[in-house]
């Protein structure tokens, strides 16, 4: 009985110590488990971190890309520099292990030169200058003295000053005069012959070229909401509604700006390089959509290649890639645009990536407090990238022909490429963090990135195209949306005349008075618009002599 109770005992010790080695297998996996979860969440926290911090330097940071390229002290890092600053190798260490090549050597940066001051003439060199003597009165231009007559030996600068006139409004009323011919009338058989202006009158409305002009010139390039407008304009005693301004802007753009809009479309199809960009927009009232449903405002441009510019907007409902490739229906040449998969619909197009893209990716994949940690593998991305900036700079610098320029990014850029592209392959990154997204967009636009090594009149960045949204932007801010879908298409054709007129250097207002005056329809052929384009040496003339005429008169009608 003994034995066999010493037995039962042992078995149940037995048991006992195999349950216990299970119990702690499962709480072993369990700690693992917890572990692995508790790694998660610091991952998961982390990256929410930083998150805030990049949204909050959105938000509340600079939102320049200007770079800055100093130091304090030799061999010490200043707190003011900025990550993109960090270029720390040649061509030659390319090839090497990207960290090694960071880490060993120390940033050799040339000073930035000083902006030449600005001095008052060359500010005001496109006004008028009315020149004023300060002479003596007639009954002091004898000598106190002596009484002798003063000799006059010279005059003196005394002061410049900008004198501002005020707009002026005055209604014109036009009235035939109306003639008829006395001998017929005895006979019995009247001619009556009635007077009749110079040019055929488009327009519509009873707002005069230069004054639909002046409210497209507010609105679109000074950022002035109609109802803003509206006010102003009682303040000279014009009672007008912003319905009616709305009208004047909808009915003349359609009327006069179609056809140019037209022509311009037809010159940009034709060129070899082009840059695109897209923004969003509010409509309102847009057929079986909400008022809150996005819209979008495409622009497209010519490319950096040295001839005329010309920037032409886009009002579409969506972001389709669809609406790429209708635009650029024909169009065969290269294509500079940001990440967007859409233009990859515009198949006869050979599509190039922009490197400013790249850069802000790893500019926000920087880990706040690490812009200057070398050991960082966006700082080390961000070397490559700034490296390939400064040598383009330097090459459009010393080079203009499109030739040198390509066999210069050859032998300069194209070894940085190389070691960037190893490095690239190299990294490896957490889900969820910036740093995985800026990988994997460089890595799918790779294909893209090196096409502007084929032609040196190829953009490297987008920035021109970015710059031509601005403006849209800028005033989307302030007038906030389109009423209707007719006013978006108007906002488009303004737009593209105005940045195309701002482009090739010629004064705004001026040029759309100009083409308001003359109209073009339809049937105005293409030689007869090419003399009314903004790069026309006649048209500047003509708009240099309407500036004149004003400064004459003191003021428009």
């Amino acid at each position: 009985m003994a034995n066999s109770a010493k037995d039962l005992q042992l078995i149940e010790l037995k048991d006992t110590i195999s349950e216990l080695n299970k119990l702690v297998g499962t709480l072993q996996q369990t700690i693992v488990s917890l572990n692995a979860r508790e790694a998660e969440l610091k991952q998961e926290r982390d990256n929410l971190k930083d998150q805030v911090a990049l949204l909050t330097k959105k938000l509340f940071g600079s939102s320049s890309e200007r770079r800055v390229h100093s130091r304090e002290c030799s061999g010490q890092l200043s707190m003011f520099d900025d990550t993109e600053n960090l270029d720390i190798f040649n061509e030659a260490e390319a090839e090497q292990d990207p960290p090694a090549a960071l880490l060993e050597e120390t940033e050799k940066t040339t000073p930035r030169p000083r902006k030449k001051k600005t001095v008052q003439a060359e500010r005001f060199s496109g006004i008028p200058v009315k020149k004023i003597r300060l002479d003596l009165p007639r009954d002091q231009k004898n000598c106190p003295e002596c009484g002798s007559p003063l000799k006059e030996i010279g005059e003196e600068f005394v002061r410049r000053e900008l004198q501002f006139i005020p707009a002026k409004l005055k209604v014109i009323e036009y009235y035939s005069v109306n003639y008829s011919c006395p001998v017929c009338e005895e006979e019995e058989t009247p001619h009556n012959y009635k007077g009749k202006s110079f040019y055929p009158h488009h327009l519509h409305g009873m707002g005069s070229a230069s004054a639909i002009a002046w409210t497209m010139y507010q609105k679109y390039c000074n950022c002035v909401p109609l109802y803003r407008q509206e006010k102003d304009w009682a303040q000279y005693g014009a009672d007008l509604s912003r319905g009616t301004l709305a009208n004047w802007i909808i009915l003349n753009s359609r009327e006069c700006f179609a056809p140019m809009m037209a022509f311009l479309k037809r010159r940009l199809l034709k060129r070899k390089f082009l840059m695109a960009d897209e923004t969003t927009t509010q409509v309102l009232k847009e057929p079986n959509r909400r008022a809150q449903t996005r819209s979008f405002m495409w622009v497209y441009r010519t490319g950096e290649d040295g001839d005329v510019p010309i920037i032409l907007y886009k009002y579409s409902e969506t972001r389709a890639g669809e609406n790429a490739r209708d635009y650029l229906d024909g169009y065969s040449g290269y294509l500079m645009c940001d990440g967007y998969s859409g233009y990859n619909k515009v198949k006869t197009a050979k599509r190039c990536s922009c490197w400013a893209h790249v850069r802000r990716y790893l500019v926000e994949a920087v880990p706040k407090g690490k812009e200057n940690d070398l050991t960082q593998p966006a700082v080390q991305g961000l070397a490559y990238v700034n490296r390939l900036f400064r040598l383009e700079k330097e090459i459009h610098e010393k080079h203009q022909d499109p030739d040198a320029i390509k066999q210069a990014r050859l032998k300069k850029e194209k070894p940085v490429l190389d070691g960037f592209w190893t490095w690239l392959d190299k990294q490896t990154f957490v889900r969820g963090s910036r740093f995985e997204k800026a990988i994997v967009y460089i890595r799918n636009r790779k294909l893209y990135l090196e096409t502007y090594l084929e032609d040196g009149r190829c953009s490297f960045s987008n920035n021109a195209s970015e710059r031509s949204v601005k403006p849209y932007v800028m005033g989307r801010k302030n007038w906030l949306f389109a009423d209707t879908p007719d006013g978006a298409v108007a906002s488009e054709m303004v737009y593209s005349i105005i940045e195309t007129a701002k482009a090739n250097g010629v004064n705004v207002y001026h040029y759309l008075t100009y083409l308001l005056e003359h109209c073009p329809s339809p049937h105005t052929t293409d030689e007869e618009l090419e003399r009314l384009a903004p790069w026309n040496e006649d048209v500047k003339a003509e708009l240099e002599k309407m500036f004149q005429d004003e400064d004459k008169t003191g003021s428009v009608s």
